[in-house]
């Protein structure tokens, strides 16, 4: 006799990580500076990572160090990627207001997914810290395949069989990825960024499950 198939969503929502779920410029930054004050005599601080949040490694290494060659500035800036991801697992960086607790709520509504535009481990180095593993069914980032993030939203839609995908970002680069990756979205509102789109928006986390439950269908 077949076992029945447990009945689940075929709407999937995919965060995007900084200013959407976390803030962690100035942890970055402080763990960055072991790395680049020795190497590049440059003290980052976390208004300089505010400034990059959202970009490709290799974007975000020219804005935060002009007039280096990216040729240079790979190896350094993967050497700050590892630091990053050791400290930011042992220490954690700033959750947004209710956000535990709203995951718990969505996590039994719908699959979760992450994508990033980070590097490799940092993704992992969060689910770690807070043990928030069992909420999320797939994530992948720029720093795993080199994709850009709409292709990404576009491969966790196909790759885990999604009806649908809505996006939760907080800038306008979120909105366009979620367009290009064919995906719906929601603006955090409370993040980084505005968004120049009439989106359905959130101005706290808890706001979540509310304005997925009046657009996921």
């Amino acid at each position: 006799m077949q076992m029945k198939k447990e009945k689940t969503s075929k709407t999937g929502v995919i965060f995007d990580m900084d200013g959407t779920l976390w803030d962690s410029a100035h942890q970055v930054a402080e763990s960055w500076n072991t790395v680049t004050v020795p190497k590049l005599g440059k003290k980052l601080s976390g208004e300089d990572l505010y400034r990059v949040m959202g970009m490709p490694m290799d974007k975000l290494a020219l804005a935060l160090f002009p007039g280096h060659r990216l040729e240079e500035l790979l190896p350094i800036v993967e050497e700050c990627g590892k630091v990053e991801n050791a400290y930011l697992e042992e220490h954690g960086a700033m959750l947004y207001p209710g956000l535990p607790g709203t995951l718990d709520i969505l996590a039994g509504q719908y699959p979760l997914f992450i994508v990033s535009n980070c590097q490799s481990g940092y993704i992992e180095a969060f689910l770690a810290h807070y043990q928030f593993g069992h909420y999320f069914k797939d994530f992948t980032c720029f720093g795993d395949n080199g994709r850009q993030k709409g292709e990404n939203i576009a491969f966790i839609i196909e790759k885990n069989g999604l009806e649908k995908g809505i996006y939760v970002g907080d800038i306008q680069a979120d909105y366009e990825a979620a367009v290009a990756g064919g995906a719906a979205f929601i603006h955090a509102a409370y993040g980084f960024g505005k968004v120049d789109a009439p989106v359905p928006k959130i101005t706290v986390f808890s706001e979540l499950p509310q304005v997925l439950k009046e657009i996921a269908n």
